[in-house]
């Protein structure tokens, strides 16, 4: 699968659980990288945003760049985020997640979504080609179910 826009990099938790990971699928294809915490190539990062939150909202404005998510509970994510604070940051307007989370320890955010939920979001406002993406996801259908409208939205 080859992509008009720089590869996605996943920054992934050492902690982060494989079993509970929503993105292990995408390792499979070639428009996405995974490096392990705390790896970093800024020179690679030349032309990146970072998901995060906080900056304004992501938009075909952003396609001529790259996407650096950072992959790991809200807590672990957290932590994280300080390593590559020279990013400029893009949010993600509020959609709601399938992905069924409890946690045992911390509340999470009202509005938190999976790691690949994210991705499919950003990159449907973008613009990238979303097919694919939520393969292997097994809450793809309720979650696209749940945001139908924010899709066609956002069209």
């Amino acid at each position: 699968m080859s992509a008009s826009h720089p590869p996605t990099i996943i920054v992934v938790h050492p902690k982060e659980r494989k079993s509970k990971c929503t993105v292990q699928p995408l390792r499979q294809r070639d428009d996405f990288v995974f490096w392990k915490f705390p790896r970093k190539e800024p020179e690679k990062l030349t032309s990146y945003v970072r998901l995060g939150m906080g900056g304004p909202e992501i938009s075909r404005a952003d396609a001529d760049k790259g996407l650096l998510v950072l992959d790991g509970t809200w807590r672990l994510a957290e932590k994280m985020e300080a390593d590559y604070q020279e990013l400029p940051v893009r949010s993600l307007p509020v959609w709601e997640t399938a992905y069924p989370r409890v946690s045992k320890q911390f509340e999470d955010p009202t509005a938190g979504l999976a790691t690949i939920e994210a991705i499919f979001i950003a990159y449907h406002l973008m613009g990238y080609e979303t097919e694919g993406l939520l393969e292997g996801y097994y809450w793809a259908d309720e979650f696209l179910k749940r945001n139908r409208e924010r899709l066609e939205l956002s069209e």
